[in-house]
């Protein structure tokens, strides 16, 4: 019944009945997973569908110099994986938990045939994709043409877009542990010049840090994450 009142709350199962949860339910395997945990690599990638039920988790690539970078952070109630060519285009990175992490995984089998017997269900799916596909493409865009500041502030009203945040005074602090290391992650570049960078929009205002945290200025949350930002 936990995993029933759990997964209620999933924005993905807002249009099914109690029973239709039930169903869900006798589908799904959860495993937890301690901090840090490599649940996949490219070379590790199994066919499945994943909701996180608790923790976070940090979807990342390497380049050939072994240089992280992350693509995405997905907290409770996000789904990753690939079935049957529904792909939310996670077969080639790799995916760790930030944090302890329940992870369920869907039974391929009977979610196929749920999805034909749950239209509502499958129009909910392809929100999700449709979703994580313009994210996908204005980080893309934001990495291609913006600064280092840009980039920062681009993936910082993201991550408080999805994570959200706690008022503090004139600023907003992202629900989650970041380093500057993370950070530089999300932007892909060096984490002396991320320091640099944040050094330079604290100057300014637009930002505030403090250990293992940022806030953004409230003005900073009313404009567009896919808005061009100057420094």
């Amino acid at each position: 019944m936990d995993k029933i009142l759990y997964l209620s709350q999933f924005n993905l199962m807002s249009s099914l009945s109690e029973a239709d949860l039930i169903e869900m339910d006798s589908m799904t395997s959860i495993t937890t997973l301690a901090r840090n945990t490599l649940i996949q690599t490219p070379d590790t990638f199994a066919e499945g569908f994943y909701f996180v039920k608790k923790g976070k988790v940090r979807l990342y690539t390497l380049s050939e110099e072994g240089k992280q970078f992350t693509l995405d952070i997905l907290k409770e109630g996000n789904v990753f994986g690939e079935m049957n060519g529904i792909s939310l285009g996670t077969r080639s990175v790799y995916i760790e938990t930030l944090e302890e992490c329940d992870i369920c995984l869907m039974n391929r089998q009977r979610f196929e045939q749920f999805l034909i017997e749950h239209p509502e269900f499958m129009m909910n799916l392809m929100k999700v994709l449709s979703e994580r596909i313009k994210g996908m493409s204005a980080l893309t865009q934001q990495l291609a043409l913006g600064n280092l500041h840009d980039k920062i502030m681009h993936n910082l009203a993201r991550l408080a877009d999805q994570m959200g945040w706690v008022e503090e005074g004139e600023y907003c602090r992202i629900n989650l542990v970041l380093t500057h290391q993370e950070i530089a992650w999300m932007a892909g570049a060096t984490r002396e010049s991320v320091s640099a960078a944040l050094q330079d929009l604290a100057r300014v205002d637009r930002v505030r840090t403090g250990f293992k945290s940022v806030a953004l200025h409230r003005n900073e949350l009313s404009t567009s994450c896919t808005a061009n930002t100057q420094l």
